[in-house]
């Protein structure tokens, strides 16, 4: 599993297992640790002291804004209807669009999270471990579930 020339790493990030990560065409925030089996793919954005656990999986069109908390096993997606083929024949990347979504500073996402795309976590805001965030969640709240619920809102600051 490489670490792609394409990939712009900051000052200060840690690879713990640079051998066992897929990282091409993103970039990375200074002082970012990133654990083993991550991948994150071409056009995911990073930032600044994050925390991106092993196992999970940033596709393309996510942006993670800076000192967010990514659990382990955490997954984003990035298409509402996948298919592998159009009228019989493969798909590619000119047959999809790429939709985002976007982790505001300070939010932390617990083990197992599953992220549908098109979504904004708010800043400071907490995903429970195992929740599928399906909506939008706001600044400072936690949701937790299947799919994700507000749970509660905390107004401390990040």
């Amino acid at each position: 599993m490489p670490i792609s020339p394409s990939v712009s790493l900051a000052d200060g990030v840690v690879i713990h297992h640079p051998e066992l990560v897929n990282l091409y065409g993103c970039r990375i925030g200074a002082e970012t640790k990133i654990g083993a089996f991550v991948e994150i793919q071409k056009q995911a954005r990073i930032g600044r002291r994050c925390k991106i656990s092993s196992h999970s999986f940033v596709c393309e069109g996510v942006t993670i804004e800076d000192e967010v908390f990514v659990g382990h096993g955490v997954v984003f997606i990035n298409d509402r209807y996948p298919r592998a083929t159009t009228d019989g024949r493969l798909q590619t990347e000119q047959d999809w669009t790429v939709i985002g979504t976007t982790v505001k500073r300070g939010a932390s996402i617990g083990s197992g999270a599953v992220i549908l795309c098109g979504v904004t976590i708010g800043e400071g805001a907490q995903i429970g471990a195992g929740a599928v965030v399906t909506h939008d969640v706001p600044a400072h709240a936690t949701v937790m579930g299947v799919p994700a619920r507000v749970s509660a809102v905390n107004r401390g600051s990040v």
